[in-house]
């Protein structure tokens, strides 16, 4: 006796019927879906325009840009205004551009990020597992310093540092950024351990595992999607930072935003708009750079647990 056959459609069959497609048009043409397609594409445009304007005014001439039109394509591409922003442009009597800007946020941006990640994580692995007495009464002194203006923190930290020798120096600025990230550092470790199961903890103090045995061997390696996005919120900060630079970095050490802004408001005779635009860029390349490379790294931590707790 013959098996009867399946009278079932097949998956690619319904796939490709007109019925399908129909609904599957329908859906994306909701007023709800059309507005947020009109959303990010204003939002997008917004946001790239500016970007935009400045690439195309960066590699026009000053008789091109002269014309007026700030939109068009360059007629005749150069790349002299991005070498003389980078090696010769004046900032005040001296000109040689902002490479050693560059050079000075690198020194300032590297350890103003290593350290405050690893205090920072080692702040809230303390206060999600160890908890001290007194652990969240401290935790929130500590929340407390993120809503204190810099601008209010200015002097005192002048006069600390100026009593310590560090006032204008490569390690004193370093230590301003250590202190004023401290808060939300803690915050984004100890909101990303409260999503470890405390088993862990456990099991390893019963393996005999100590404070830093725990934390260096079993915490920290479960900590890279979180060590990425203090990573990014850090070093983009620190870089973009320009009033703690100019206050606290002293004339051999001024970052690249304090440069940039030498480089802007000096004027002998002609304002070189294409030098400016040029300038502002290599200035906030690493930033961008470091968005494009590390995105998806950030928004994966962001989902475990950046904004929990």
């Amino acid at each position: 006796m013959s098996t009867p056959i399946s009278q079932g459609v097949s998956p690619k069959r319904v796939a490709s019927s007109p019925r399908h497609k129909k609904s599957i048009s329908k859906k994306f043409t909701t007023p709800a879906r059309l507005g947020i397609y009109a959303f990010l594409l204003s939002a997008a445009i917004f946001f790239l325009l500016p970007l935009y304007i400045m690439l195309v005014t960066s590699v026009k001439s000053m008789d091109e840009i002269r014309l007026g039109n700030i939109f068009a394509l360059p007629m005749q591409f150069t790349l002299e205004p991005w070498m003389t922003a980078w090696s010769s442009a004046c900032t005040g009597i001296a000109c040689e551009g902002i490479r050693g800007g560059f050079m000075n946020s690198v020194a300032i941006a590297v350890p103003s990020t290593i350290i405050p990640i690893l205090l920072g994580a080692l702040n809230g692995y303390a206060l999600s597992f160890w908890r001290p007495r007194g652990a969240n009464i401290l935790f929130g002194i500590l929340m407390v310093g993120a809503f204190i203006p810099v601008q209010v923190m200015i002097f005192p930290l002048v006069r600390i540092l100026a009593s310590v020798d560090l006032y204008s120096s490569l390690p004193g600025i370093v230590l301003v950024h250590t202190v004023f990230s401290m808060p939300v550092m803690t915050l984004l470790f100890r909101n990303y351990y409260s999503t470890i199961p405390h088993e862990l903890f456990q099991a390893a103090r019963i393996d005999g595992g100590g404070f830093v045995r725990i934390f260096v061997q079993l915490v920290l390696p479960m900590s890279t999607p979180m060590i990425v996005v203090a990573a990014i919120m850090q070093l983009t900060g620190v870089w973009n930072d320009y009033i703690l630079g100019l206050v606290f970095a002293g004339r051999e050490h001024l970052p690249m935003t304090v440069q940039l802004n030498n480089v802007i408001n000096t004027t002998t005779g002609t304002r070189l708009y294409n030098v400016n635009m040029a300038a502002t860029i290599l200035t906030s390349l690493v930033p961008l750079t470091l968005y494009f490379v590390s995105g998806r790294w950030f928004v994966r931590g962001i989902a475990a647990g950046a904004v929990k707790g």
